[in-house]
């Protein structure tokens, strides 16, 4: 009988510990949504207006489409805050994201850029 609560007592405990690691996996994607899309989106309109040539003429329709891109899904924001260096690894260490972000690319590896 004590065999069946302990084993009990410790899944409760295993499910809080599940529960909790959710939290802060929704929490991280909202992080995104809040603080990185806004970056990514800044980060997008300086490159294009930057790079504006007769080849690339980046009008206004080519900026709102790639913004559309980058930010139809967490982890291709996420993907685009990584690669123009808004934020890095350490950032993701630092927060205690890291494996929230492997774990975000994973289950959307099928949405993010090729």
């Amino acid at each position: 009988m004590e065999i069946i609560v302990v084993i009990a007592v410790l899944f409760l405990v295993w499910l809080i510990w599940q529960l909790m690691r959710a939290k802060h996996f929704s929490q991280f994607k909202q992080q995104i949504k809040q603080e990185l899309t806004s970056k990514v989106i800044d980060s997008i309109i300086e490159e294009m207006a930057q790079t504006r040539c007769d080849e690339f003429p980046n009008t206004q329709a080519h900026q709102e489409a790639t913004i559309a891109y980058w930010s139809a899904c967490t982890g291709r924001t996420l993907q685009a805050a990584l690669l123009r260096d808004i934020i890095d690894e350490q950032w993701l260490k630092e927060t205690g994201n890291l494996r929230n972000s492997q774990h975000l690319f994973h289950i959307e590896g099928d949405k993010l850029h090729r």
